[in-house]
């Protein structure tokens, strides 16, 4: 199955949006790129841009991969995804609203009841109720991948906490530093001030009942030991806003306050990172120390914005991804501008036949699965890994889905033997409040790997700085 490169044609011709890049990139000895290639590194040992891998006794801190070899975006191009990716957040927030309301989008058919009321992700503790400015999915990464020259598709919604927004922004950080001549032959449209937009967009949410004019805002972590953490506390810092955890926070007056050196300080809108089970021991898990004791009671009431919203997991579900089409088609009243990838729901008995026939030739993912966890990619697997796959599908199997194995699209990155293409996908970040703000580009992943097509960093995948020209 050959991969659309971004970088070359058939004939092995430079494709226009990468020519100048290509060559400033011919103009250097191997010995300068590999130079830069380790100062990009040092770069990022010194900031301490590391993610944590569950699960692994021995280096559980890792440091992200990163190529220096931008990957490259039309103008053109953007325009086309970026407007198709606002048409699917409204679609979002619309069907989680519709869903915590009247549910009319299963009134007229369109979506199995059961795949909502059976749904693990969908919280019956937001039924009836609407968030301030009624927004659910605040900040939303929307994953692509590209088959062709025209062609891409949506392989996910991330709608809960999409995490790698501070690896994009140090990408681009570590770029302008190493490679300030080459900004100036390229006009590249900016993405370091998503932070400003995070913090504006968080403030335009706030409560309508709030005390002072500008709102205040806090990120909540689960605490150092989280995968995400260095994200986190980089979101905070570059926002200007605290970072918080659980124990710093209590309800004080009907408000949700934190702890600051001249007493408790009431909060408008919390960022926060931790998942809904752990938000509030009073309402979801009672042994959860991540949260805030009767969080959930203060939000009900109107007194602050949590985002993203409790709830939204479940446009996050795989299985609701599937229906994403007709989604977008009820709520917009127009066909989807970017188009999934053909699933299969393995729930349903012809669905399911089909699967288990064509294990080797499919990627099966769990429907509440992330991070390339507990997935298989069936071309890759082997003879035993398909049995056993099998067990799992026959045991369970509306906990899954499938899909075809896309050719991803490929971009070049540097290796000891000079370029060589690797397989790439891409997270664009899309901030919702009283507008929609879609920062140029997003968080390019890249399978380091010859070959592979799993690019999540926990699963040895790396990054690189994406550029979207300014034409």
């Amino acid at each position: 199955m050959s991969a659309f490169d971004e970088m070359l044609l058939g004939d092995g011709d430079v494709r226009q949006p990468y020519k100048p890049v290509k060559a400033w990139l011919d103009q250097q000895t191997p010995a300068a790129l590999d130079k830069k290639a380790r100062d990009a590194e040092g770069v990022f040992r010194r900031t301490g841009i590391t993610f944590a891998v569950y699960g692994e006794k021995e280096a559980a801190e890792r440091l992200i991969p990163f190529d220096i070899v931008p990957r490259i975006i039309t103008g053109r191009e953007w325009r086309y995804l970026s407007e198709g990716i606002e048409q699917r957040v409204v679609a979002i927030n619309a069907f989680l609203g519709d869903i915590y309301h009247r549910q009319e989008i299963v009134r007229a058919g369109r979506i199995p009841k059961q795949l909502i009321a059976q749904n693990a992700a969908f919280l019956p503790e937001m039924i009836g109720f609407r968030p301030p400015s009624n927004v659910y999915t605040h900040v939303v990464g929307v994953d692509l991948v590209r088959t062709a020259e025209n062609q891409f598709y949506v392989l996910e919604d991330n709608a809960r906490t999409p995490s790698g927004v501070s690896y994009m922004l140090e990408n681009r950080e570590t770029m302008l530093q190493l490679f300030p001549e080459l900004f100036q032959q390229v006009k590249v449209l900016p993405v370091e001030n998503y932070p400003q937009l995070l913090r504006q967009s968080l403030s335009a949410v706030a409560p309508l009942d709030r005390e002072q004019e500008r709102p205040t805002v806090a990120v909540l972590t689960p605490g150092i030991h989280n995968s995400a953490y260095f994200e986190h506390a980089f979101l905070a810092d570059q926002m200007g806003v605290e970072l918080v955890e659980g124990s710093d926070l209590k309800v004080v007056g009907g408000r949700i306050a934190m702890r600051t050196t001249e007493g408790y300080r009431p909060i408008d809108v919390l960022y926060r990172r931790v998942d809904d089970a752990f938000l509030d021991p009073l309402t979801f898990r009672s042994d959860s120390t991540l949260g805030v004791a009767g969080i959930m009671d203060v939000y009900r009431a109107g007194r602050i914005t949590i985002a993203n919203a409790p709830g939204t997991g479940i446009a996050d579900d795989k299985a609701i991804y599937s229906y994403m089409p007709e989604i977008i088609e009820f709520y917009t009243g127009r066909s989807a501008m970017l188009e999934n990838v053909p699933t299969h729901r393995c729930g349903e008995a012809d669905s399911l036949k089909y699967v288990l026939e064509h294990l080797d030739e499919l990627v099966v993912k769990e429907v509440h699965g992330s991070g390339g966890y507990g997935m298989l990619v069936g071309p890759a697997a082997s003879r035993q890994e398909l049995a056993d796959f099998s067990d799992k599908l026959r045991a369970r199997p509306g906990n899954y889905i499938a899909q075809p194995t896309l050719a991803l699209s490929t971009s070049p990155i540097l290796t000891n033997a000079g370029l060589a293409p690797r397989h790439v996908d891409l997270r664009p970040y899309v901030l919702v409040s009283d507008r929609i703000r879609t920062v140029p580009g997003g968080l390019t992943r890249v399978a380091l790997t010859e070959g592979s097509l799993v690019v999540n960093s926990s699963q040895g995948g790396g990054t690189k700085d994406t550029w979207v020209l300014n034409d």
